[in-house]
């Protein structure tokens, strides 16, 4: 699945091209929401895209840590991962509900999507949901060279089990851009041509 699945949102003129982003709310893309593995680009590609398309950004981790007054490396340590879980949901359902009408890029964690009740607000909403992808050699090198706490990092072995059963899930997203040697505003521009959006 390299391409949208559907893309209720957009519009035919008779005799003319589809509409493209400025009536985007209009025709359902409330928020991109990139999706995908530790490593995939998730917050850098949402900030080109922010800086293209002219909408707010916001990474979902930087909300939980400002909501705890933690790093997410803490909350694992000190809280456990089903905790996270719990605060991970409470703030995704708070995103949506204050997003209203207003469009915006949002970048959630490795595991949200494959939580099927995240996976089922962002339905709900009618959010638009982008895999990022890469082979997991490169997402585990990609890992390595940046300077973030990934409690769930582990070695290589571990590391690709975990995506392996996360990917099933990333693929339900409506849209899957291989991410493998590209700069983040390539993927970018990938994204938004491939959603018709300019």
């Amino acid at each position: 699945m390299d391409g949208p699945r559907d893309l209720p949102y957009m519009s035919t003129r008779p005799g003319g091209p589809p509409e493209t982003t400025k009536f985007a709310s209009v025709f359902g893309v409330r928020a991109l929401v990139l999706v995908g593995f530790m490593g995939a680009g998730k917050s850098s590609v949402g900030a080109a895209l922010s800086r293209s398309l002219g909408w707010p950004f916001e990474d979902l981790d930087d909300r939980i840590q400002a909501r705890e007054q933690r790093s997410i490396e803490q909350i694992f340590r000190q809280s456990g991962e089903a905790h996270f879980r719990r605060l991970e949901h409470a703030a995704l359902a708070s995103l949506i509900a204050e997003l209203g009408a207003s469009t915006k890029v949002v970048a959630v964690g490795g595991g949200a999507f494959a939580q099927a009740n995240n996976a089922a607000l962002l339905e709900a909403a009618g959010f638009s949901t982008i895999f990022l992808d890469a082979p997991v050699e490169e997402l585990f090198r990609r890992c390595g060279q940046q300077q973030v706490d990934r409690p769930l990092r582990g070695d290589l072995d571990e590391f690709r089990r975990l995506y392996e059963t996360r990917r099933p899930c990333y693929l339900k997203a409506r849209l899957r851009i291989d991410t493998t040697g590209k700069d983040v505003d390539c993927v970018a521009a990938e994204v938004i041509d491939s959603l018709r959006l300019r």
